[in-house]
């Protein structure tokens, strides 16, 4: 077994927050999917005592369905975003 001192622990340096705002930058629709999830489920649960006559777990079920599409919504979007910027955006350079 080698015992080698030079690994870089950069990645090990970074802070939580820190982490986040440079994988944000690398990929913005990923916060925008959370934060979107966060917000269905949270009005969902705000929902909850206003359901009327509607059993609990089809209220579960259709607030569920809800954070999932938009959280899908997001990775589509920003494949597509991430696609436009690899292949359209950057000018072509032929030698």
């Amino acid at each position: 077994m080698s015992s080698n001192t030079d690994v870089s622990l950069s990645s090990y340096d970074e802070d939580q927050g820190s982490k986040l705002i440079r994988k944000a930058k690398e990929a913005p629709f990923v916060p925008v999917g959370m934060a979107g999830f966060a917000a269905i489920v949270a009005y969902g649960l705000y929902k909850l005592k206003s359901r009327g006559d509607t059993k609990m777990s089809l209220h579960l079920i259709h607030m569920r369905v809800a954070a999932q599409g938009f959280v899908v919504g997001a990775m589509t979007v920003g494949m597509m975003y991430s696609m436009y910027r690899e292949y359209w955006a950057k000018p072509n350079s032929k030698p």
